[in-house]
This record gives structure tokens, sequence and C-alpha cells, in this order.
């Protein structure tokens, strides 16, 4: 939302002699991307401190920047550039962004949707605002910006002429959620799953995450919708007490939205019916995989909700097509490589590998990388994931813990083998990849496993 420095200020308790008419652009926390008129919020991270860039920001076209009261600039700042805040907590600058990311949302005041879950609330998210857009202007979170710094920037960028936003929240540690529900006042909820994931933050195990997504449900006001992956035990009784304004959709029986008649193509997606009470209607999804139908029957829900006719849901969801590092499919060769790896865990592993399984290929491949914050069973769900992989020609774990699911595929009868880094992967698939080879990748975003791409260099998008 495009705001004058002054009303800015006013909302963050901010202080400086800065011209309170000129205009904020945009938002941004990271000096290499602003854009001109942008404001600058010199947050600290983990590893850097947003402080020392503010100079290059301001350089490079920031109208001004959020920093700290205390903080000393260099002299070649100019001190009618900066917004000042105060500094009682480390994090007063991230705090400030929170606080006007919330007031924005206030003064914007229509309906936002919150999605979560442990695997695919990403796609989620993506299916959701693809059926909404069939109504409404729609405002969506970008990629997986989905927690306290990235999400707030999402909520700024909200205008009058958007009607809906579908606003992604992740977690790795509990309360994080129901932090980032504080600012967005979600009106919605959608959870996808609760699996595995982030188990080292999470010594009661997957009973302690399940609690951890239940906070975005907790954070929904007395008249919110709660829409639910029936097919998910844990998640289907977060909609207990809820009253009739729960939605649940998934494969089972009773549910109010259902997949039926499931058909998997491999890399041509997934041939399905979706019944309702009273009408069913065919879909062609592109999207490769049995657990993106759940994905899109979420979205299905949350149209319906929203006054949409089912086969106009259905029909939106059919355009889509897979993004970058999230089931794009590449040919080289003669073989055809499936990009998925921008993240991983055990249950989105073991997703992907059912449907290459449905994939007609002379050789089925998985080049898997290590999935990281699996806590004190890191070693023994590889191993598992390997054991899961039986019936595939050729495993490659790489990475880490990546060793102990090439030992699982091995205790299968697999061949298997273990590299250290994505480049030694590269290397492997440019000396080993035969036409014909359909190839699975991937891993932990940590991992950055993408990089076994580099040097294929007449590689091809598939169309």
């Amino acid at each position: 939302m495009k705001l004058t420095l002054g009303q800015i200020a006013d909302w963050i308790h901010a202080e400086g002699d800065f011209d309170s008419t000129a205009l904020a652009q945009g938002y941004s926390i990271d000096s290499r991307t602003i854009g001109a008129g942008e404001l600058f919020f010199a947050v600290r991270g983990e590893r850097v401190d947003g402080h020392d860039y503010v100079e290059i920001a301001l350089a490079d076209g920031a109208v001004a920047a959020v920093v700290s009261m205390r903080w000393l600039k260099p002299a070649t700042v100019d001190e009618g550039k900066l917004l000042r805040v105060p500094d009682e907590e480390d994090d007063c600058v991230l705090q400030s962004m929170q606080k006007l990311a919330n007031r924005v949302r206030r003064e914007w005041g229509k309906r936002i949707i919150g999605v979560t879950g442990s695997a695919g609330k990403t796609t989620t998210k993506e299916c959701i605002a693809q059926v909404l857009s069939a109504k409404f202007h729609v405002l969506k979170s970008e990629g997986n910006l989905n927690n306290g710094f990235g999400m707030p920037l999402q909520l700024l960028k909200l205008e009058p002429e958007h009607e809906v936003a579908v606003i992604e929240m992740g977690m790795n540690h509990a309360g994080e959620i129901r932090a980032l529900a504080k600012i967005a006042e979600p009106d919605w909820a959608v959870v996808s799953n609760v699996a595995p994931v982030h188990l080292e933050h999470f010594p009661d195990g997957i009973e302690g995450i399940a609690r951890a997504k239940y906070e975005l449900v907790e954070a929904l006001p007395a008249d919110g919708i709660v829409i639910l992956n029936g097919d998910d035990e844990r998640v289907a009784s977060f909609g207990k007490g809820m009253r009739g304004r729960t939605v649940l959709y998934g494969t089972l029986p009773g549910l109010t939205v259902r997949a039926v008649e499931i058909e998997e193509a491999g890399l041509d997606g997934t041939r399905f019916r979706v019944g309702i009470v009273g009408r069913v209607q065919k879909i062609h999804l592109r999207l490769m995989g049995r657990h993106n139908v759940l994905n899109a029957l979420a979205a299905v829900a949350v149209g319906l909700q929203s006054g949409i006719d089912l086969k106009d849901c259905c029909l939106a969801l059919e355009q889509m097509r897979p993004t970058e590092k999230r089931g794009e499919v590449i040919e080289w060769h003669g073989a055809k490589i499936i990009n998925d790896c921008y993240n991983s865990n055990p249950r989105a592993l073991e997703a992907m590998v059912e449907a290459l399984r449905k994939t007609k290929a002379t050789r089925r491949i998985v080049i898997a990388g290590e999935m990281l914050e699996l806590g004190p069973e890191g070693a023994a769900l590889h191993r598992e994931s390997g054991v899961a992989m039986a019936g595939m020609d050729i495993v490659v774990g790489v990475r880490g813990l990546a060793a102990s699911l090439v030992e699982g595929a091995e205790s299968e009868g697999v061949e298997a083998k273990f590299v250290e880094t994505p480049e030694a992967a590269g290397e492997w698939l440019r000396e080993n990849l035969r036409e014909g080879d359909v190839v699975l990748m991937k891993a932990s975003r940590g991992v950055r496993l993408e990089k076994a791409l580099v040097g294929l260099e007449t590689a091809e998008k598939s169309v």
C-alpha cells in the first residue's frame, strides 16, 4: 500500500527530520533488490544487519530507511532520509515493519485466507489463488515468503483494489504461526496436513507440530471458516467445536469436497472427478502426483465457499502448470528431469516417488538430497525414505544424512550411490543419463540441489 512517510511514522511511532509528504512506493529489506521510491527496513537477521546496507539502499533510490533510534549513521548518510524507531528490543526495526503490516491489513479490511501445512502449502496457496482469480482481484504471497520477515512484506502489498488475499504461513517452532496470525489477522484458515517436519524443534514429535499448526485455527474470529484436509486425521480434528464453520476435503467418503476416480498419468498430471452434494465435475490437473489432488481440492473448497461455481473452480485449476523447482520438467538428451528441489521432507519425497512410479520411463532415477531439521530421528527417517524407494532403478543420495537414505534403498536391492555435493550429482547425471530416463530431483532448500543442473547447457523446459 502506498503511504506517505508521515503516515508510516505515525503508525510505527518513528521520529526524524524526513519529508513527511514523500510517498513510499513499496517496501524492502534487501538492498540488492531495492526499487526506486521504496522504503528500506534495516532489519537484523541471523547473519547480517540491515543497518550496514542503509547507505547502499538510499544510493539505489530508496525513498528513506527505517533504522534504530540509537544507530550511529555514517557521515555520508542523510539524516533527512531516516525514520528512527525506539530500540528497546534488538529487532525493533522488524517489529516496526510487522506493526505497519498489521495496520495496513486493518486499513484494507477485507478477507484474508491463511494457508499452512507441513507439506504442499505453497502449491495449495497457488491453487487457491488460481481459483479465486476467476472471480476476484487476488493478492497472494510470492514464492514461499511465509515467515516473520517475508509475510509482512506481502501484506504491505495490499491495495484497495484487492478483494481477497491468500497468505502462506510457515513455521519451524511453536508459537510462530500464532505470531504471524496476530499480524495478518486471517478470516479463513486452510490446513493441508501435519507431517514429521522441523522435528528438531519439537521434542514431543508430530503432536507438537499438530499443535503448532492449530495455532492458525485458534486465531480465527468467531465467524471464521476453516478448510481442512479430511484425509489427515489430526488436521480433520481441528474443526471440532466450529459449529458448521468447517469444510472438509479429501478422498474419504462423507467429506464435503471429495475426489473420486483418481487416475495418475505421471508427467501428464492427474485426472479425477470432484464431487460435492448433488454434483460431480471432471478435472485434468497438470500437476504431477496424487498429493496435488488434495492441494487442488482445498482450492475448490475455498472457491465454493467464496461463491464460485464448481465448474469454474475446476476450469481454473486446469490452467495451472508446474513452476520453477516445484515439479517443472526439463528435457535433456532424450531424458526428462523433474526439478522438484525447492524443498523436501519425508512425506513430500514419498509422494513424488509414488508419482514417479506412475510415469513411463526406461529407468526411474531419484536424486534425493538431505532433508534438514528432522532432529534426532533424522537418520532413521532418511533410511525409511530409502526403503520406500524399492522398485526405483537408481537412487543417488546427496549430502549428509542422505547416506542413510542410500543404505535404505540398497537394503531393498536398489542400485544406489552417495555423493557429497550437488555438483557431484550433476557430474553423475551428465555421465550416466540415458535417453528415456526420468529423473526426480528433490532436497531441502539448504542443499541447493538445483546446482546439479548447472552444466546441462542444452536443457530445455518441456512444453
